[in-house]
């Protein structure tokens, strides 16, 4: 990687960890729920690196299905499954990773945002975030299909604040079943998605 590309990264992921703290942007004032301290982690996942990734096909906000297989052969995969909307950490996590866009551009991967709450929802909550270059898809019904096939459903219904890093062969490359208190480090997924290109 060149002087100048590692540079952009590193201004890119300090903007990401600095400019974004749990749900304190102004458009969210007033709007956010507060689910106070939760369990860190309340699932196991029988997935591991290595294995490939389940397949699906799910709803996004913008009235069109898409499907992980549509990506095969083409791009690799970051999923980010987040717990719920109108949240303080997935307020601030999905926006963030607009400022990252040409991170994901530079290591050939598309970006697929998961949550377990139904589009509506979604749509008003994304909506107020404004636009986010990357789908956003409802796990909605069958409730939590998905992040139950990933082993990420958690006993009260919603995913665990998840990462998969999928590969073009749909291989999973990188797993990340965060503390779904805090918002993942994106220099720790960049790293992983630059991997895939060696």
């Amino acid at each position: 990687m060149s002087i100048i590309r590692l540079f952009l990264t590193q201004i890119i992921i300090l903007i990401f960890s600095v400019t974004l703290t749990h749900g304190a942007s102004e458009q969210f004032k007033g709007k956010i729920y507060t689910p106070g301290m939760l369990k860190p982690v309340d699932s196991k996942t029988r997935l591991k690196a290595g294995m490939t990734a389940p397949s699906f096909t799910l709803p996004s906000v913008k009235g069109e299905k898409i499907s992980l297989a549509q990506y095969l052969g083409k791009k690799n995969v970051v999923i980010s499954f987040v717990p719920a909307a109108w949240t303080p950490v997935c307020s601030d996590q999905w926006p963030g990773y607009n400022i990252a866009k040409d991170l994901f551009d530079r290591n050939n991967a598309v970006l697929l945002g998961i949550s377990v709450d139904n589009i509506p929802t979604l749509f008003a909550w994304t909506g107020e975030m404004g636009d986010l270059w990357f789908p956003v898809l409802s796990d909605f019904w069958p409730h939590g299909a998905v992040s139950k096939k990933y082993g990420i459903l958690r006993s009260d219904g919603v995913s665990e604040r998840a990462i998969f890093v999928i590969d073009k062969k749909g291989v999973i490359r990188y797993i990340d079943v965060h503390d779904i208190n805090k918002r993942p480090a994106l220099e720790v997924l960049i790293k992983e998605l630059e991997k895939l290109q060696k």
